[in-house]
């Protein structure tokens, strides 16, 4: 397979997102990364059709729901100073 790969697509991922897709590539024994999220995407076309509604955000797609607040960055636990 001779591809072309001349476009760079960057996502941000939560670590529970990052840890799915890892999981897949080791389960599956993909060679990388991006071998499993371009096999995910494969299997992704190929499934069910989603349609978004209008004014839809981008932080309300994401492998696992997080609520109405979207995907956000957890502050790490700071102990209690006393």
């Amino acid at each position: 397979m001779n591809e072309l790969r001349a476009e760079r697509l960057q996502v941000m991922l939560s670590p529970e997102e990052l840890t799915a897709i890892d999981d897949f590539r080791f389960r599956h024994r993909m060679p990388t990364r991006a071998a499993a999220v371009r096999e995910l995407l494969k299997l992704g076309l190929a499934g069910r059709p989603v349609d978004a509604a209008i004014g839809v955000k981008s932080s309300e797609f994401g492998v696992f729901n997080r609520g109405p607040e979207g995907h956000t960055h957890a502050e790490p636990d700071v102990p209690a100073k006393d």
